[in-house]
């Protein structure tokens, strides 16, 4: 059998078919290497040896004694049953009790007499020091096994560290230890992705010992040899993964677009009435270096919350147009597609309208393109696009329809590229002659080792400076349920603000009408919790529990609660996600103009619109919102000259985790902070989203959070490997580890661009 065979036979083969079966229902195991890489979530200390003479209090011990007396007490009116065992080693005293169904088992097998070692956390009840439910092997009676045997026994037991595996419903951690035992002996056939030159300059352990150490480890240091060698590998593979997908992009050939004197940028730059930020600048300079050379750009654009983004894209997209090229910008729903195309040629004025009566002499046609559009208007954007009279296109998914054909597109810009599938990115790109530049373009800050890891073919920029004129933000919780007089004075606060002459959002998690009653579009109501002890413990765990049942509020209902209470006499719409396309365009429009006061909404405004007259926000059930999407929400207001306010309402009590989270949001502004804070709540999984197909997060043991030193150590060594030898000839091991890690299809996922 060779060195990969063994490691991919399927686990029926060596645990039996109803193991195998929970094995890959329940936790997506199915060969022998799944099974190697479910490495233990943590350790159990039995503790040395202790005489019971010397039990320490609310310490793991393990001891050798004898059984004194074993008796089943009842109590509860007969209904319960506990079993307590006396324990003796001529030093003194230990009891043992065991509740419940758990009883039966340890009375048959420690008979008063029998010897046995048992294992557990110390504790006093009734003045007696006692084991509770403790894990114990029995050593038969005195005198029925030799000296050696129970040297050895004592041995294999105590002062043990005991693997705690991720488990499930059917298949408890110990079952999960005994089928890793079965599979153990083949991880000396486990291909070695590391070269060897790496592994020995870094001083990792091979594989093989790794994988010993990190199943069945003798001490602590060995756990830790095995994380740092484990964490490396996926470190490691996943890197070199990304860096051969730069690489093949490296080779692709493309269009330069290098920028043209007084061509259409040079106009629009005359007209701008503020002057670029120095971060503005900075990235602009590294976009058009790449748009100037020979093989597609691939950048990731990430910004905070209105850092101006959107007119570094259009710089960019203007100076493609002026090397005789066209740009298309990706939008991930028909709002925001429509919100750019009137901000862009609001920004663009005239030279927006090239071509056309009344048209600069530099301008240059921009369109808009989406699903909803009328016959007549469609068939004349599609027109413009395959002449080459519009230079710039904006639009959702109708962009990437076979129907959809480019004169010349140089450059694809997507935002919010969270929102799309890598198939629908590529299907844009291949309407490209040559491939186009791609610029991505997310508000979502982006820990710097999370870049690496999902954007890790991509360069990236980093807008974090405000335009000047931007206003600071004020943010409150509103705690609802235990202040309601503070919701009432949020209300009288929108009140002022729109006396001002200013308009506000109120954001509900949910639309509300029939259609909605499942609470598809409501958030998880999984993020409250409980504190406290006792009867205040209680208290505030019901308090949780009732605002998770509760169905999330509604922009429909919380409309009308509006129109009729607090804000009545106010002009107050609703905007949502399942409103016709044109009803929506025509509210924003409203609400742009000025003729709306208080708009009443889902997260369909969460990013890209921008008002500035609107000055106050009120987010309903803010704990049903994630911590990065409440800092998008937020960054709605404050976009003008006067300060914005942000107040977070939630009926979660004070001292649950949801709170918690909302007070770090009101706390800082600073989105990269909290984009660390929410992903150090989530799994990794949810970090790599899509990374890895949506199948199983191939990091098991590498936290993207914590292990930035590795991240980056590990993207050192992969270049360097990769520059070498790009199709790691010399590297069969590594090869192998690719292929088992990301197959064809995974690695496309790996191009998050």
């Amino acid at each position: 059998m060779d060195r990969v065979s063994a490691l991919d036979e399927p686990l029926k083969k060596t645990l039996g078919p109803a193991t195998a079966k929970v094995m890959a229902e329940q936790l997506d195991l199915h060969t022998v290497g799944d099974l190697l890489h479910h490495y233990p979530r943590r350790y159990e200390e039995r503790g040395q040896l202790t005489t019971l003479a010397d039990l320490p209090l609310d310490e793991d011990v393990t001891v050798v004694a004898q059984v004194a007396d074993s008796r089943i007490l009842t109590f509860n009116h007969g209904r319960g049953q506990r079993l307590e065992i006396t324990l003796t080693d001529g030093s003194g005293r230990l009891q043992l009790v065991f509740f419940g169904r758990g009883i039966h088992k340890p009375h048959k097998e420690l008979p008063p007499g029998s010897r046995g070692m048992f294992a557990g956390k110390v504790s006093v009840f009734n003045r007696k020091l006692q084991l509770a439910h403790p894990t114990y092997v029995p050593l038969g009676r005195d005198g029925g096994e030799s000296v050696e045997d129970t040297a050895s026994a004592v041995d294999d037991f105590a002062g043990k560290l005991i693997p705690i595996y991720p488990a499930c419903k059917g298949l408890e951690s110990w079952k999960i230890t005994k089928a890793v035992d079965a599979v153990l002996p083949r991880a000396v056939e486990a291909a070695d992705p590391l070269p060897s030159a790496l592994r020995e300059g870094r001083g990792f352990v091979p594989l093989p010992e790794a994988l010993y150490k990190v199943h069945r480890p003798e001490t602590k240091a060995d756990i830790e040899d095995a994380r740092q060698r484990l964490k490396w590998d996926e470190a490691f593979v996943l890197q070199v993964a990304l860096a051969r997908r730069r690489h093949a992009d490296a080779q692709l050939p493309a269009v330069a677009r290098k920028p043209v004197a007084d061509g259409v940028l040079d106009a629009f730059d005359a007209e701008l009435p503020f002057t670029l930020t120095d971060g503005q600048r900075k990235v602009t300079a590294e976009i058009f270096a790449d748009l100037a050379t020979e093989h597609p750009m691939h950048r990731l654009l990430q910004g905070e919350v209105g850092s101006g983004k959107t007119l570094v894209a259009l710089r960019a997209m203007l100076a493609v147009v002026d090397a005789g090229g066209q740009a298309a910008m990706l939008a991930p729903t028909e709002v925001l597609a429509q919100q750019h195309h009137r901000s862009i040629t609001e920004m663009m004025g005239e030279l927006a309208q090239g071509g056309m009566l009344g048209g600069a002499e530099h301008g240059t046609k921009v369109v808009l393109l989406t699903g909803s559009m009328g016959a007549a208007a469609r068939r004349q954007a599609l027109l413009d696009l395959i002449t080459g009279e519009a230079g710039i296109v904006i639009g959702t998914h109708a962009l990437i329809e076979d129907k959809v054909r480019f004169h010349d597109l140089g450059l694809v810009v997507v935002d919010e590229q969270h929102r799309f599938g890598v198939e629908q990115r590529d299907a844009l790109r291949s309407k490209g002659k040559q491939p186009p530049h791609l610029l991505v373009m997310t508000a979502t800050p982006i820990p710097r080792t999370v870049a690496m890891t999902v954007f890790g073919d991509l360069e990236t920029s980093v807008l974090d400076q405000l335009p000047a004129g931007r206003s600071p933000i004020a943010s409150h919780v509103v705690p609802a349920q235990d202040k309601p007089h503070f919701l009432a004075r949020a209300w009288e606060r929108v009140r002022e603000e729109v006396g001002k002459g200013h308009q506000a959002y109120v954001v509900c998690p949910r639309i509300g009408d029939d259609e909605d009653e499942n609470g598809k579009n409501g958030g998880n109501g999984k993020n409250g919790g409980n504190g406290g002890n006792g009867k205040t413990q209680k208290a505030k765990k019901t308090a949780a529990d009732d605002a998770e049942k509760r169905p999330p509020l509604a922009v429909v209902d919380v409309a009308e609660q509006l129109t009729k209470g607090p804000l009545a006499g106010l002009r107050i719409e609703v905007l949502h996600g399942r409103m016709q396309p044109d009803d929506k365009d025509a509210v924003m429009r409203r609400f742009a103009a000025g003729e709306v006061d208080v708009l009443v909404a889902t997260t369909v405004i969460e990013v890209g619109v921008n008002v500035p007259n609107a000055t106050a926000m009120v987010i309903m059930d803010a704990d049903r919102f994630g911590v990065s999407q409440l800092h998008q929400l937020r960054g709605r207001v404050g976009r003008g000259s006067a300060p914005g306010l942000c107040l977070l309402v939630t009926d979660m009590p004070e001292a649950s985790p949801a709170r918690a989270r909302l007070g770090a949001v009101a706390a800082t502004l600073d989105g990269f902070e909290l984009s660390r804070i929410d992903l150090e709540q989530r799994r990794e999984g949810d970090v790599l989203g899509q990374a890895q197909s949506g199948a199983r997060s191939s990091l098991r043991m590498l936290a993207v959070i914590e292990d930035e030193e590795v991240i980056a150590a590990a993207r050192e060594e992969a270049v360097a490997v990769v520059a070498r030898d790009p199709e790691l000839t010399d590297s069969p091991e590594l090869r192998t580890a690719l292929d088992a890690l990301l197959d064809t299809e995974r690695e496309q996922f790996l191009d998050k661009g």
